[in-house]
């Protein structure tokens, strides 16, 4: 007895059900990975390294229009503080600039996920600035000479920008424990302590508003390095143990 081939027929719709199954599932795989990437991005900037980019020429020629910089948000996170010289981006909230009244919760919470990816420009209550007092310090512009002081010993400060003094604004402070004086590297060009003597805080920036160190320039790739170290600060001796007798005077 012959036995015919039996030859089983595809149904043409099944090959486009099952293609178009395979596309859902691809797509939904790269949207759950693009999701996990973004929250493991976000969560990193939150409490590791935060991308920071440079909306203004304050810090020049250290920091220049747009570079995007790595904070580090694990320098200070145990037990060490910010020291004369470092870079650090701060929160100017009640210090720089008045308290936040509030605005539209989405819009800020969308500008807050793309600033911290370094996509937009940071809010506009965060700065970065380099430190040039601590809690203790008596910090004097200027000398005879025309440079700025820090308890009594003149400071080179070879990172402002070439043309630049020291201030172009005469002051004798004594900076409160628990705060920083903090000064833009390009001073006719930055708005820093100087010009918030007169604010509540006198210009000084608490230490717990400070989100990190500038460590690294990130972007663009031709200026990747590490933000450049200071020793323009090791001569100076610390402060009295008492604190200054002259007090903050503007």
């Amino acid at each position: 007895m012959d036995t015919e081939a039996q030859h089983t027929e595809r149904d043409p719709s099944t090959d486009t059900e099952d293609g178009s199954r395979s596309v859902r599932v691809s797509w939904r795989r790269t949207g759950l990975l693009g999701a996990a990437c973004v929250t493991f991005l976000l969560l990193l900037s939150h409490f590791v390294i935060q991308p920071f980019l440079i909306p203004s020429s304050s810090m020049e020629p250290t920091l220049q229009v747009g570079d995007r910089i790595l904070v580090n948000k694990l320098a200070y996170r145990f037990g060490s503080e910010p020291r004369r010289g470092d870079v650090v981006v701060f929160d100017g909230t009640g210090s720089f600039v008045r308290e936040d009244v509030g605005g539209n919760p989405l819009t800020g919470l969308l500008h807050d996920a793309a600033a911290a990816l370094g996509f937009a420009e940071p809010d506009e209550t965060d700065f970065v600035k380099r430190v040039v007092g601590v809690g203790g310090d008596r910090v004097v512009c200027c000398d005879k000479d025309g440079r700025l002081t820090v308890n009594g010993v003149p400071v080179e400060e070879r990172y402002v920008m070439l043309g630049d003094r020291p201030s172009g604004v005469p002051f004798d402070i004594v900076v409160p424990q628990g705060t920083l004086w903090v000064m833009g590297d390009h001073r006719s060009q930055s708005s820093d302590s100087r010009d918030h003597l007169g604010s509540p805080g006198g210009g000084m920036v608490p230490v717990d508003k400070v989100v990190g160190r500038a460590d690294w320039i990130a972007w663009p790739l031709d200026r990747w390095s590490t933000v450049p170290a200071t020793g323009a600060f090791d001569a100076v001796p610390a402060p009295p143990a008492g604190g200054h007798a002259t007090g903050p005077r503007g």
